[in-house]
C-alpha cells in the first residue's frame, strides 16, 4: 500500500471511531437507576453516595442512560424505580444499583430510604423499599435483559429493637427470565462500607466493569476474587443468573455478538485498539476534570455561606443576651454564635452528632457544626432554669429547649469524647465515651 493510500485508510479509520453511531452502546438501549443512601439519621454510612456518584460516572461511560438518586426519599426511591420500568418498556438492557442499608424481615428484602423513623421491625414494610418493587417493574417491562446489583449488606442500624429481622439479605428464589443479581456479600453476612472514598465491593466492580471484552459473568468472578483477596474471606458476593445470552459492559476483541445481548461484532486490529483506548483515556480525564470543577464549586459556595438577605425572617422575640427568629434559629449577642433553637430530639453517639449538625440546613445556612465544650459552657447560665423534655434540670435561656440536659461537643482526647451536663450545676464538660448517647446542638458562626 502506499504512503498515500495508507494516510487515507487511517483518516478513515479515525472518523469511524469517532462517529457515535459506531460506539459499543449505540447497538442496543442500556437504562440504569442508580440509588446511594449515605446520610441516614441512626448509623450514618461513609460511603453509599460516593458509590453511587461514581458508579453513574462510570456506567455513562459504558453508554448507560442513567438515572441518579443520592440520599433519596421512600417516595424518590418508588418514583425513580416506576421511572425505570417505564423506560424498559421501550426495550434493551436494564441496570439497578443501589448502596445503603438494607435489611431482611422474614425472608423478603426491604432499602432503607432517607428520613423515616424506623422502632420496630413491623414499620420496615410501610415505611422502607421493597426490593421486589425493582423485579416487578422489570417483569412488566418484558425487556430482554436486566442486571439488579445490591451493595446494601451493611449492618442493620436498628437491629437491636427488631425481633425477626436476620443479618444481611435474603436470595431472592424468584426473578424474571434474563436477570442476573449480584449481592456485595453472601446470605446472611455484612459487607463492608470502606474506609476510602469507595466500599470494597463498589470498587472492584467498577475496576472490571472497565475491562474490554470480559463477559458479565467474568466480571463478577473477578470482583469475587478480588474480595476475597483483600478480605481474607469474609466478604464474598455471591450471583444468581438466567441469562441466556451473552453481555459485555465493555465490548473488545474478545466479544463476539449474540443478537439482544448488546454486545456487537468488534474486530479490532492493533492500531484500533490503540486509538479506542488513548480516547477512552481522555474522556475519563475530561470526566475527573469536570468533577474537580463541581466540587471546587461546592467547596465556594459553601465557604461563603450566609444568611440568605430574605426579608421573612422575623424576630420573634429577645431579652438582653438572645434573639429568637421565627425560622428556629437563635443568635446569641454576647459571643456572636447562632444556635439551633433545639436540639436533635433523638440521642444518638457522638459521630452521629457531628453528621447531624454537618447536615443540618435550618435557616438556609450549610456551615453549622458541633460546639466546643468552650461554646456550651458560655450558654450555661445558673440564674434561667427549665426542666427538659426528661424531667432533668437545665441552666440557660428558655428559647433553647433541650430535649435532656448532656450535649455532646466537638473535643476529643484519645478514646474519649468531649461533652456538657446543663444540669446540677455543673459548669465544667464532660469525657464521654465515643458510644456513649447524648444530644446534639447546632451551632455556627456570625460575622
Amino acid at each position: 500500500m502506499s504512503v498515500p493510500s495508507m494516510r487515507i485508510f487511517v483518516l478513515l479509520l479515525m472518523l469511524s471511531l469517532i462517529l457515535p453511531a459506531t460506539t459499543p452502546a449505540a447497538t442496543e438501549q442500556r437504562t440504569a437507576l442508580v440509588i446511594g443512601n449515605s446520610t441516614y439519621s441512626s448509623g450514618p454510612l461513609r460511603n453509599p453516595v460516593n458509590d453511587a456518584t461514581d458508579m453513574a460516572a462510570t456506567l455513562k461511560r459504558l453508554g448507560f442512560d442513567v438515572i441518579l438518586k443520592k440520599n433519596a426519599t421512600q417516595q424518590d426511591m418508588e418514583d425513580a424505580i416506576r421511572e425505570l420500568g417505564d423506560r424498559l418498556k421501550k426495550g434493551g438492557v436494564g441496570l439497578f444499583f443501589y448502596a445503603g442499608h438494607g435489611v431482611q424481615i422474614n425472608g423478603k428484602n426491604y432499602l432503607l430510604p432517607i428520613g423515616v423513623r424506623i422502632d420496630r421491625d413491623t414499620d420496615v414494610k410501610y415505611r422502607a423499599v421493597d426490593a421486589d418493587m425493582v423485579l416487578d417493574e422489570m417483569g412488566n417491562a418484558g425487556n430482554p435483559m436486566n442486571i439488579v446489583i445490591l451493595d446494601a449488606c451493611r449492618d442493620n442500624p436498628f437491629g437491636k429493637s427488631f425481633r425477626t429481622a436476620s443479618r444481611g439479605l435474603a436470595i431472592i428464589s424468584s426473578a424474571p427470565r434474563g436477570t442476573l443479581i449480584s449481592y456485595s456479600t453472601g446470605p446472611g453476612n455484612i459487607a463492608a462500607d470502606g474506609a476510602g472514598r469507595n466500599s470494597p465491593y463498589t470498587g472492584a466492580l467498577m475496576n472490571h466493569m472497565m475491562t474490554p471484552g470480559l463477559p458479565i459473568e467474568e466480571v463478577f468472578k473477578s470482583v469475587r476474587q478480588d474480595l476475597g483477596r483483600q478480605t481474607k474471606g469474609k466478604q464474598i458476593p455471591w450471583e444468581l443468573s438466567s441469562l441466556e445470552g451473552r453481555f459485555y459492559f465493555k465490548p473488545g476483541s474478545a466479544a463476539a455478538s449474540t443478537p439482544g445481548t448488546g454486545a456487537p461484532v468488534v474486530d479490532y486490529t492493533a492500531e484500533q485498539r490503540k486509538i479506542e483506548e488513548e480516547r477512552e483515556l481522555l474522556r475519563q480525564k475530561a470526566a475527573l476534570e469536570e468533577e474537580k470543577r463541581i466540587l471546587e464549586e461546592e467547596r465556594q459556595q459553601l465557604a461563603m455561606a450566609k444568611r440568605p438577605p430574605v426579608p421573612t425572617v422575623k424576630e420573634v422575640r429577645r431579652d438582653g443576651r438572645f434573639i429568637a427568629y421565627d425560622d428556629g434559629t437563635v443568635l446569641d449577642t454576647r459571643t456572636n454564635l447562632m444556635w439551633a433553637a433545639k436540639d436533635s430530639r433523638e440521642g444518638v453517639n457522638w459521630k452521629g452528632a457531628k453528621s447531624y449538625c454537618a447536615n443540618y440546613h435550618v435557616g438556609g445556612y450549610s456551615d453549622w457544626r458541633l460546639p466546643t465544650q468552650h461554646e456550651l459552657a458560655g450558654l450555661y447560665d445558673k440564674s434561667e432554669t427549665y426542666k427538659s423534655d426528661c424531667g432533668h434540670e437545665v441552666h440557660l435561656t428558655e428559647f433553647i429547649r433541650l430535649s435532656c440536659n448532656v450535649l455532646w461537643a466537638s473535643d476529643t482526647d484519645g478514646s474519649v469524647a468531649g461533652g456538657f451536663r446543663f444540669g446540677g450545676g455543673i459548669v465544667g464538660g464532660d469525657r464521654l465515651s465515643f458510644n456513649f448517647s447524648a444530644y446534639a446542638l447546632p451551632v455556627r458562626s456570625t460575622k
